[in-house]
């Protein structure tokens, strides 16, 4: 959740700092810090409670010298956001400054030993009772900084990414990693350190991930080592180039990530279709799955386990291997199928579906699938994230950085991938004709250019916005394909505009919901021509009887549901297993603006943080 930034090197430190955490802050906003050895060798740590504006303004007349510092922004695990709380944390003597993303589970049990050895603790935090452990394993066996580290690491019980500075070393920065993202840039005789590439990317484009047991030593201005710390060997170090820009984290004029990520999906989505589909329409090629071919043919069901915005993505990707494939899917939340002690057979396929390729539990429930002799595929969107490298195979998505922490353009990117994959699964057991493969898939490529379309919508969803920013609750019903795309849309409102909503299949909301129904709780029915239209029509009947006002999302030209509506948005037609790809962006623009019109912080809503890194 939290965002590491660090730098050793021939500039001024603070500088690249402030910017990472910048960079970083969609991973946390609670409160942001920076500690730096100065040119005149002491070691300063500055941090504030709020965003990373709070910091700078709090730093400004500080001493901001020195070339080597880390920072972080936090999300809170273990005590309130506030100044003390706030990372780096000091060692007990000053000695040792450290920055940590992840949670230690048995930090309790350390506090309590470490007491007794007279340390004294000022925060609540799971941090400060690391860097006391560093510093006490340093003093009891005279030992580097590195060893400690090391030592440490076996007796911590938990997730972490640590980046640790040593006062009387001014030419060190040592990294560690277990379960949460840490990436190192190269640059010409300097290195920087962050949990993901964003803040990198303005310096360099080579960087190295560290996988879970590394330890990296970084030394000014000599070659970086990497250790596995549960051995004296050097690990081998692979340098990746990135394939990302600066343009791509910017705003670039809108007012808001989710704006421009909204608005970039034909673009994202084309990039995402690209190379994957022939130019005939009549094959889809995805290397991940035919490499693996076998593995898809001869499974008896597949699991997919996901979290938010992705588990509404894998409920689609059900619908489709099941439509296409004919074979059996479970859909699963991580957080639950890691814990519920779960049914995973050799031969089963296990999908992992993550926009970041860090999410803590679908990374636990891969590795879970991995030991019970599944076959685990990964789809995710960051390159070298660690989703990618402990799956078998997989398949990116290339829908560009994702900032805004309300995911839109991921969301049509795993659904878009997990379509063309069950085409090519089903075309490849024979489940599927080349008639269906050929017109689902032309229909894909499509996909952007109707959601052009759909954006001819935007000044009237934002003038409908205005009509129901002040409603307390809000009921989302679809039906097949479209009900994962009720519970994205309420999912989306909840997020960014704090309006309770739920989603709902629509004729279950007889069962129990419609009791909530009166004319202060609007109801966005997506009323698609699909093969249940005729009991949606019913269900929006059921709705109006009620008294409850009714935003339809419909097809071109349909004219029974407008009259009945009270709002009606048009989506383009489509094979209908690719109706949430349309759907989506009407229901994103709605819950952007609804959540404008209340003074949001629409791209970093309370609480929430992009990438969930911790149970």
């Amino acid at each position: 959740m939290c965002g590491i930034v660090g730098y050793i090197g021939k500039r001024r430190a603070y500088d690249i700092l402030i910017q990472g955490l910048h960079r970083l802050e969609y991973r946390g906003y609670d409160s942001s810090g920076v500690a730096m050895i100065s040119e005149d060798g002491e070691l300063n740590i500055y941090k504030a409670k709020g965003k990373v504006e709070a910091l700078e303004h709090f730093a400004a007349s500080k001493d901001l010298s020195g070339t080597i510092g880390i920072a972080h922004t936090r999300w809170a695990t273990h005590g309130e956001p506030n100044d003390i709380n706030a990372h780096p944390h000091f060692s007990q003597s000053g000695r040792l400054a450290m920055v940590h993303n992840g949670t230690i589970e048995n930090y309790s049990v350390l506090k309590d030993a470490l007491s007794s050895h007279g340390y004294n603790f000022i925060s609540q935090t799971d941090t400060e009772v690391a860097v006391h452990l560093i510093e006490y394993i340093m003093q009891k066996n005279n030992c580097s900084l590195f060893d400690a580290v090391r030592e440490a690491t076996k007796r911590i019980v938990g997730a972490y990414a640590i980046a640790i500075v040593d006062k009387q070393n001014p030419d060190q920065i040592i990294a560690a990693r277990q379960s949460s993202p840490l990436v190192i840039g190269v640059g010409e005789g300097e290195y920087f350190l962050a949990s993901d590439a964003t803040p990198i990317i303005e310096y360099t484009n080579k960087v190295i991930y560290l996988n879970d047991g590394d330890i990296a030593v970084i030394n000014r201005g000599q070659e970086l080592k990497v250790f596995d710390s549960n051995s004296t060997s050097e690990s081998e170090i692979k340098i990746t180039e990135l394939q990302m820009s600066i343009e791509q984290l910017e705003k670039g004029g809108y007012p808001h990530f989710m704006l421009k990520e909204i608005f970039e999906q034909p673009k994202t989505l084309a990039d995402c279709i690209s190379g994957r589909i022939s130019a005939d329409g009549k094959r889809v090629t995805l290397s991940g799955v035919i490499e693996h071919k076998e593995k898809f043919l001869n499974t008896n069901r597949i699991i997919i386990v996901a979290c938010g915005t992705s588990w509404h993505a894998a409920l689609i990707g059900k619908h489709l291997f099941e439509e296409f494939c004919r074979i059996p899917v479970v859909v699963e939340y991580a957080s639950e199928f890691r814990y519920s002690n779960p049914v995973v057979n050799p031969g089963d396929v296990l999908i992992a579906l993550s926009q970041s390729g860090e999410t803590a539990d679908t990374l636990a429930a891969l590795e879970l699938a991995k030991a019970n002799g599944a076959f685990v595929f990964g789809i995710c969107n960051v390159i070298g994230s660690s989703i990618p490298r402990a799956t078998h195979s997989g398949c990116y998505i290339h829908v560009g950085p994702e900032i805004g922490v309300a995911s839109t353009k991921a969301f049509t990117g795993q659904v878009t991938v997990l379509a063309m994959m069950s085409l090519l699964i089903g075309q490849m057991k024979g489940t599927v004709s080349d008639e269906v493969v050929a017109n689902v898939a032309s229909d894909i490529r499509r996909v952007p250019a109707l959601i052009k379309d759909i954006f001819k919508l935007n000044d009237k969803i934002e003038e409908l916005a205005k009509i129901f920013t002040y409603a307390h609750n809000f009921l989302y019903l679809g039906r097949g394909y479209n009900y994962p795309s009720a519970l994205e849309g309420a999912l989306k409102l909840k997020e960014i505009s704090y309006i309770h909503a739920e989603g709902y299949p629509a004729a279950e909301m007889k069962h129990g919901t419609i009791a909530l129904i009166d004319n202060d709780m609007p109801s966005v029915v997506i009323a698609i021509k699909d093969n249940v239209y005729e009991k949606t029509v019913n269900n929006i009947q059921q709705v109006k009887a009620r008294g409850g006002k009714v935003v339809a999302i419909v097809t071109e030209g349909d004219t029974i549901v407008a009259d009945m509506a009270d709002y009606v948005l048009e989506v383009p037609q489509i094979a209908e297993c690719l109706t949430p790809l349309l759907t989506a962006i009407p229901l994103q623009l709605l819950a952007y603006y609804i959540a404008v019109n209340k003074g949001r912080n629409v791209d970093q809503p309370r609480n929430l943080a992009k990438s969930v890194t911790v149970e």
